[in-house]
């Protein structure tokens, strides 16, 4: 698990490693069950006091993203926090402002790149033995 922490920015260390292990969490990059480092390993990684990412984790414990078993170590949370489905939307969310604003550059309208989103749904939909059916076309507009 790679994580950076910049003190740059103002943004506290322990809020950096919360906010870095959500995005991992939410993009699939951790998934439930998986171990996380031990506070010391992870402390020592980071260059931060062990404090700090007894914090972090605390707060990740908190709102739900991992779970700590006695003797055992923390977890990802097997139960799919609603914290990790927010910051999915937040991400994809994050990415239709860039597709929105990147179609309005181009003069390509809204409904055009509703249809689009549609016909490319439809083309990666899983077919009856479960293959990926091949692009047809990016010029569908």
């Amino acid at each position: 698990m790679q994580l950076h922490i910049t003190t740059s920015e103002g943004v506290p260390i322990y809020l950096q490693i919360v906010n870095q292990i959500k995005y991992m969490v939410a993009s699939g990059r951790l998934s439930p069950g998986d171990e996380m480092p031990p506070i010391r390993v992870l402390a020592e990684q980071l260059v931060v006091n062990p404090n700090t990412v007894a914090r972090a984790y605390r707060e990740l414990e908190a709102a739900g993203v991992v779970e700590k078993r006695r003797t055992a170590g923390t977890y990802v949370s097997d139960g799919g926090s609603p914290l990790a489905r927010k910051e999915q939307i937040r991400i994809l969310s994050e990415r239709v402002d860039a597709l929105l604003s990147e179609a309005r550059q181009m003069g390509i309208s809204v409904d055009e790149v509703i249809e689009l989103l549609h016909s490319r749904a439809s083309d990666l939909s899983p077919t009856s033995n479960n293959e990926i059916r091949p692009d047809k076309s990016q010029d569908t507009l």
